[in-house]
């Protein structure tokens, strides 16, 4: 107990409750801008956290059957967007397939759950894809922690995606015969009436069985030939003679060129989408390449797209974009033969095969951190089987 025996003590007592009383928050202005104490009122709880093991059966969808089972559903996003990445959910995982989760969940001294919980780790037994089991990480370096197949592979998408939700490639990467240098429109003198051809463009084009041998010329290492979806919009089969009738502005013409990217075929129209995060170089006409756009990324990497028929709103340099953003749709302005996309991957400036690309793949641990993952999983599964053996 306190006393206070001075008036005058009494009266400065006084004033300092006055004064806090006058500095004291109003209950509306607590609700607005909060009291200050919410970490004081979280620490009364003496909230602790639990790691909680789950089985089941998938009955329905698999986030249905997990929060069934007693996972928090909220917990489960992040773990249904990462085995997505791995399977297809609803084609893949079907009722009677089995599953695991472990997830950590805070708790008050009463029970009550706090916040949301995670996911550290799950496994499900699928009759289509077998076994798949998924572990929280996070690799030296990395900001966060994120979702690894027990392979070490991660399950975020990987740097570049490919730009056209389906893909059919006609023309590869590499040396190939200039497709501006092909027969078309040139008739045998012996050669029958002309079937009809498919309109690419506006432009009829008859195909190449219409004509006489057009080969690409030998000397080359290597040489992209048309595939067969090439050779029905018109590109000539190789293995016969060149025919050197065309050259598109090139003097002479030329049998063989360097493709620095992949040609994909799709309708005029069809949108194109950002390969990955960047930042737009350049959105304009750009000869051969007709409507043109190049996005930088992350470590020194480009992609480019060609032959566009438009671009979407609001792309023009210096734009940035996430990957999978609308940037234009597929045309056939340029030096090209029909419509379709053309794709580069560049690094360091240089091109690069798409296909196969590094950038295209999902990340890999490899080195130390795939050693610290492996004792990640072999701890998972060893707190597992300790707990399946308490049951």
């Amino acid at each position: 107990m306190i006393r206070i025996s001075s008036p005058v003590a009494m009266l400065a007592a006084a004033g300092i409750c006055l004064a806090t009383s006058a500095l004291a928050a109003s209950p509306e202005e607590e609700r607005l801008l909060g009291c200050g104490c919410e970490e004081a009122q979280l620490q009364s709880y003496l909230p602790f956290t639990r790691a909680i093991g789950v089985s089941g059966i998938v009955h329905g969808d698999l986030a249905d059957s997990a929060a069934a089972a007693g996972v928090p559903r909220a917990a489960m996003l992040e773990l249904v967007k990462a085995l997505a990445s791995a399977v297809d959910l609803g084609h893949d995982v079907r009722d009677g397939d089995r599953f695991y989760v472990r997830y950590e969940q805070a708790f008050t001294t009463a029970g009550d759950p706090i916040e949301v919980g995670r996911v550290l780790w799950a496994e499900i037994k699928t009759t289509t894809k077998g076994t798949l089991a998924l572990h929280r990480f996070r690799p030296a370096g990395a900001t966060r922690e994120s979702f690894w197949l027990a392979n070490g592979q991660s399950t975020l998408p990987p740097t570049l995606e490919m730009p056209l939700k389906s893909i059919t490639i006609t023309s590869a990467f590499g040396m190939r015969a200039d497709p501006m240098d092909q027969p078309w429109g040139r008739k045998l003198a012996a050669a029958p009436a002309l079937p009809k051809g498919p309109v690419l463009g506006g432009r009829w084009q008859p195909p190449a069985a219409a004509f006489g041998p057009s080969p690409l010329l030998t000397g080359a290492a290597s040489v992209n030939q048309p595939t067969a979806l090439g050779l029905k919009l018109g590109l000539a089969p190789g293995g016969a003679q060149r025919f050197a009738g065309f050259s598109a502005g090139r003097p002479g013409g030329r049998a063989m060129e360097m493709h620095d990217g992949v040609d994909l075929a799709a309708a005029m129209g069809t949108p194109v989408y950002a390969a990955g995060d960047g930042t737009v170089l350049g959105a304009e006409a750009k000869g051969g390449y007709g409507n043109w756009i190049e996005i930088e990324h992350p470590g020194k990497l480009d992609t480019i797209y060609g032959h566009l028929s438009a671009f979407a709103p609001g792309i023009a340099a210096g734009a940035r974009v996430k990957q999978g953003d609308l940037i234009g749709y597929t045309g056939n302005t340029g030096r090209s033969t029909g419509p379709h996309l053309h794709f580069e991957i560049r690094v360091n400036g240089r091109a690069a095969n798409p296909i196969g690309n590094s950038a295209m793949k999902p990340s890999q641990l490899r080195g130390a951190d795939l050693s610290n993952f492996r004792k990640v999983v072999a701890q998972d599964q060893a707190e597992r089987e300790r707990e399946a053996r308490s049951i």
